[in-house]
């Protein structure tokens, strides 16, 4: 007779809040967990948190201290931002160290899934670290963040990688190394999103993410030249409100956010698309086979390297948020977009590093 091991576990899920992209790629993450006869448990902090509450009302969820990441007026200074702001990172991660570990005993923990979130890690229970970000690029400081990040990867119990462990990827040198001592585990593009045969309503899709200021910098560049397209452009502004609105500005449909069914259509139902060049984006564009064109956020070195990566594999173009106009979008025709992949996920074998704490 075979033991399920999962019957009853509860797993804490707990994604960075940087943006959308660690939350959203955790859905089908969390999604597998309840699929498997897991209980998962939900933890984050702002607009993260407040999405995966939308997505998942009947989860529990925690929160978590801010770690206080913002972005510099000027690209330029955003890592000098990030080191001003690093007494601050410091402290919410020893901070949610102490939760997690007091959060194990009051509501029954038996594993946890980190998404680059530093201190939701405990020795009590299999902890496993997930992130596209094994070398983490800062400019000329890349060697030192890189082997500080996997400083902190190694105490894991296991480290997932959204992405394939062939010469074909979608990470590059971001999500793999030459030599490491790190329990890896490749899991293969990770994404919310599902392919399907629509009509297309819209020419042009732009949707928006990332942490403020950079985020409203972009949404009112981006609403002048929108309204200079000739097609039907649909907008999704990337803020996480208490209700949706939607409205109409010349060929413009806007709308403040949309949940995953939404997206999902959306996308679907678009020609191509314009947003940030952060992974998360990327994997949903790979699994739905789309055309793209990247604005990168300033001064994030892993978006300038993917975008840099993508358009000289002839996959899709990019430009600088202070050099993009409407114009640039005539380069995606003659780029292949993103491929389609076809990503089955062995869970019971994933989930099988919780199978150590019965």
């Amino acid at each position: 007779m075979s033991i399920d091991y999962s019957a009853n576990k509860t797993i804490l899920v707990a994604p960075l809040n940087w943006g959308l992209g660690h939350a959203t790629r955790c859905i089908p993450i969390i999604k597998a967990l309840q699929e498997n006869n897991f209980i998962p448990i939900i933890a984050s902090d702002g607009v993260a948190l407040a999405l995966l509450r939308k997505e998942f009302p009947y989860i529990q969820t925690l929160e978590l201290p801010s770690y206080h990441i913002e972005y510099a007026k000027n690209g330029k200074n955003f890592k000098w931002k990030l080191i001003k702001n690093l007494p601050k990172m410091i402290t919410a991660i020893l901070d949610e160290k102490k939760m997690v570990n007091s959060w194990i005993k009051k509501h029954g923990i038996d594993g946890i899934i980190s998404d680059n979130r530093l201190g939701v890690f405990s020795k009590k229970v299999p902890s496993v670290f997930m992130t596209h970000q094994l070398n983490v690029m800062t400019g000329n400081t890349t060697w030192f963040t890189s082997k500080c990040h996997q400083h902190f990867i190694k105490k894991y119990t296991e480290c997932w990688v959204p992405d394939s462990d062939e010469k074909v990827n979608l990470t590059g040198d971001l999500g793999h190394l030459k030599t490491n001592e790190l329990n890896l585990k490749y899991i293969g593009p990770l994404s919310r999103m599902k392919k399907k045969e629509t009509p297309k309503i819209y020419d042009l899709m732009i949707i928006l993410s990332g942490p403020e200021p950079q985020r409203t910098f972009l949404d009112e560049k981006l609403q002048k030249e929108a309204a200079k397209f000739n097609g039907k452009v649909v907008f999704v502004q990337g803020i996480v409100e208490k209700t949706q609105e939607k409205w109409q500005a010349g060929n413009v449909t806007y709308y403040n956010f949309m949940n995953s069914k939404q997206l999902e259509q959306t996308f679907n139902e678009s020609e191509f698309v314009l947003c940030r060049s952060g992974y998360t984006t990327v994997m949903d564009l790979a699994k739905l086979g789309k055309k793209a064109f990247f604005i990168p956020t300033p001064g994030q070195y892993e978006q300038e390297y993917l975008a840099i990566k993508l358009q000289e594999e002839n996959l899709v173009p990019y430009a600088m948020q202070d050099d993009f106009t409407i114009e640039d979008l005539s380069k995606v025709k003659s780029f292949q977009g993103l491929s389609q992949f076809k990503n089955d996920i062995d869970w019971d074998l994933l989930f099988s590093v919780f199978e150590d704490h019965l």
